[in-house]
């Protein structure tokens, strides 16, 4: 058996739910086999992006409302390192060791299929995980007893380990010999479809070249063909969906039945949509509540969705980039609309509904800048609750948001208390909620 590194499972796991979304189903164990080890991988990343994460980028976006106690405390940006601890661990003990298990195990016994699997989920935990923090330990890390203490890898460096990571992925999942045993239906995502599973390999290397593409006109063009190789149609999109018990609930759905400290209805994204008149505002949040702590619904049901990346982000992102490679607005025009109704169509509104939607919104302006924003704009609402938002505006600054207290938005997460206390030599210095900003950050 490998080792659990690193780091968080010995220490507090101060929580911002106070584990409540917790899933009993993950096991941290390489002894187990892979049509095992995959579910608890996939169960893990759903609740590790669907549960902290999006609660933390979704109070710094405004997304929603910090009502009550520490959740408003977060709202207003009153983060320790301690608030980062449980998501720290779960990251690198239940995905990333994890994964490093399953993709030692594939190897070793020739089963291409799940290596080339586990390869773009490896490579998705850390593009999210480097996203929020920057530097993290990788490199060095996921090594058992052979390194209590390892280094930070850059945030750029990582971000090409992650792109050589998705095309060994993709080498193996495309390999003729997929292996004597291949991924069937405890893969949750794609039920073993090892095509969409490639897709999502092209969509994870295309958010990384979207990410630098602000003043590049080569990384534009290098995530235009990735997403041309990409997510065709919403039934692409790369997902985890809950089960409908209490043991096995939406980490949102665990959250709300126990604490209700969230405001949907009083967050940016309601009161947006309200403006806009919006068909999506009832399919995702319930606006009659009084106090919103408990009105959220599309994801909010006991067996809703985790969306990692989907076919509307694509569209949106793509209409992005056709104006930063020099395309012309008319040309963006048609990503962009696509964006939106492939968003609605996912939430299951009415053909008539986005038709009047794409009337009243669907023209793109004429400048460049102003056109960015609105698209910006327009995705950060099909994001809700996803953290790309959070990345989504760091890079483009739309919508405007005004701090909720002091003079900046956050821009990072700091670093977990676990790592001060078991790793503090190698923890970068002066961090803040400000800086250093995420390398992409300009």
């Amino acid at each position: 058996m490998i080792l659990v590194i690193l780091l968080g499972s010995a220490a507090c796991k101060k929580s911002f739910y106070t584990d409540v979304n917790t899933n009993p189903n993950v096991p941290s164990s390489g002894s187990i086999t892979p049509t095992v080890l995959l579910p608890s991988i996939e169960a893990a990343l759903g609740y590790l992006q669907g549960g902290d994460m999006s609660r933390f980028t979704s109070l710094n976006m405004q997304q929603v409302r910090g009502e009550l106690r520490q959740v408003q405390a977060y709202y207003q940006y009153t983060y320790t390192s301690q608030d980062f601890d449980n998501l720290w661990g779960n990251i690198y003990t239940s995905a990333l060791e994890n994964n490093e298990v399953l993709i030692r195990q594939a190897d070793a016994r020739g089963f291409n299929a799940y290596g080339g699997v586990a390869r773009i989920l490896q490579a998705y935990t850390l593009q999210l995980t480097v996203d929020c923090w920057g530097a993290i330990p990788y490199s060095q890390a996921l090594q058992g007893a052979t390194n209590l203490k390892p280094t930070f890898d850059t945030d750029k460096g990582l971000y090409d380990s992650i792109a050589n990571l998705v095309d060994a992925g993709i080498a193996k999942l495309n390999d003729a010999n997929p292996g004597a045993l291949t991924p069937d239906v405890e893969d949750v995502i794609y039920k073993g479809d090892v095509s969409k599973w490639v897709k999502f390999g092209h969509a994870i290397k295309a958010r990384l070249y979207i990410h630098q593409a602000k003043g590049d006109v080569a990384m534009a063009a290098r995530a235009l063909t990735e997403m041309a190789q990409s997510f065709s149609s919403n039934d692409d999109n790369a997902r985890y969906v809950f089960g409908n018990t209490e043991t096995s609930a939406n980490p949102w759905y665990q959250f709300n039945e126990q604490r209700g400290d969230v405001g949907f209805s009083h967050g940016k994204v309601a009161s947006m949509m309200t403006a806009l008149t919006d068909p999506r505002l009832p399919i995702l949040i319930d606006t009659t509540k009084a106090d919103g702590g408990d009105g959220l619904l599309y994801y909010g049901t006991i067996d809703a969705p985790v969306e990692f990346i989907t076919f509307d982000e694509q569209m949106f992102a793509s209409a992005e980039m056709v104006l930063r490679n020099g395309g012309t607005v008319v040309a963006a025009a048609q990503f962009y609309q696509l964006g939106i109704q492939s968003n609605m169509k996912k939430l299951g509104v009415k053909d008539a509904d986005i038709a009047t939607y794409l009337a009243n919104n669907g023209t793109l302006p004429g400048n460049v800048g102003v056109a960015i924003s609105q698209i910006a704009t327009q995705e950060y609402l099909a994001l809700y609750l996803n953290p790309e938002a959070w990345t989504l505006w760091r890079r483009t600054d739309a919508p405007a948001l005004t701090p909720i207290t002091g003079q900046a938005v956050p821009r990072r997460f700091l670093y977990p208390q676990t790592e001060y206390s078991y790793n503090k030599a190698n923890v970068p210095a002066q961090v803040t909620l400000a800086s250093p900003k995420i390398f992409w950050d300009k």
